[in-house]
Order: C-alpha cells, then sequence, then structure tokens
C-alpha cells in the first residue's frame, strides 16, 4: 500500500483532525493525528496490518505497549503469525507483577510497533521494558510519526526507525 492511499484511508476514517491540541509531550499542536480513530476501524486496522508485515520478517516476537499499540500488534501478528507480547507503562502491582504479558522475550528478536511518535517517549520506554528482559530489539515501525525528534533518539540507542507515515506526509497531501 502507498502512501498516498493510507493518507486517504486515516482521513476517510477520522484520523486526521485539525485545532489546538496538547499532545502527550506536553507540545502545543494545530493538527492531532487520532490513531484511535483508525484502529478501532477494522477496515482501516487491517490495511494497516498488512502495511506494516513487511517490516515484520526475521522477527520472532512483536511487542507494543499499551494501550495505542495493542490494536496494531494484534493485526501485524494475525497477518505474520508472529507471537506478539504487550508492555505495560507499569509493573502490575498484583499477581504475578508482570510488565511484560505473553511469551518470554529473553534472547528473541522483537519488534517494536507504535501508533504515533513526537519525541519518542513511550517507544523508548517500551525499548528499555524489552531490553531489561534480555529482548534483541534493533527495530520499531510505527504508523504515523509526528517528525518531533523520535527518530534522532531512537538511532542514538541504535535502533532503526520505520515510519509508514510522517506527518510531512500528511501535511503535503
Amino acid at each position: 500500500m502507498g502512501k498516498k492511499e493510507m493518507i486517504q484511508l486515516l482521513k476517510g476514517c477520522g484520523a486526521i483532525q485539525f485545532g489546538r491540541f496538547v499532545l502527550t509531550s506536553g507540545a502545543v499542536s494545530d493538527y492531532y493525528i487520532d490513531i484511535k480513530k483508525a484502529i478501532t476501524n477494522p477496515k482501516v486496522l487491517k490495511k494497516i496490518g498488512e502495511a506494516m508485515a513487511e517490516y515484520a520478517e526475521g522477527y520472532d516476537v512483536l511487542a507494543g505497549m499499551e494501550l495505542g499499540a495493542v490494536p496494531l500488534v494484534v493485526a501485524l501478528s494475525l497477518e505474520t503469525n508472529i507471537p506478539y507480547v504487550i508492555v505495560r507503562k507499569e509493573k502490575k502491582q498484583h499477581g504475578t507483577g508482570k510488565q511484560i504479558e505473553g511469551e518470554d522475550v529473553k534472547n528473541k528478536k522483537v519488534l517494536i510497533i507504535e501508533d504515533v511518535t513526537t519525541s519518542g517517549g513511550s517507544v523508548i520506554k517500551t525499548l528499555q521494558v524489552l531490553r531489561e528482559n534480555n529482548a534483541k530489539v534493533d527495530e520499531v515501525v510505527v504508523v504515523v510519526d509526528r517528525e518531533g525528534g523520535a527518530e534522532e533518539k531512537l538511532h542514538g540507542l541504535d535502533v532503526s526507525f520505520i515510519p509508514i507515515l510522517s506527518v510531512s506526509d500528511i501535511l503535503k497531501k
């Protein structure tokens, strides 16, 4: 699927909005990529999973942080038959106390999936949790990069960064 088609899918489901928005990073923006509109639409979610599938080859496990990345990692898992794990923002305070739900990632090649990145904070946290659990992580695939520094930060951590779309792609169409 090309960028133009993906942009049309996101626009068509209302995932691209204009106004005044405060982002997770604290930055203020005059547009918002409401990827939840896309990942709760089964047709759009399936297309995103298909678009991400080409980057999953050679990985043992897929990983996504709760909440936004979970539908994406499930869709990609269904598309590729690669198992996935969910990374919690915080360790559970009850039961097993896990921060990673799913199979053990120790010594496995893990691909991180993310919905939207700006500064990269949540994806870096996901990376840290996985590496603390001895996962081999060298790549992140994101649906939309807001081009706020995530790519540079991840490269500094020896991780390749693959956006399906950048905000520049969206705003120029």
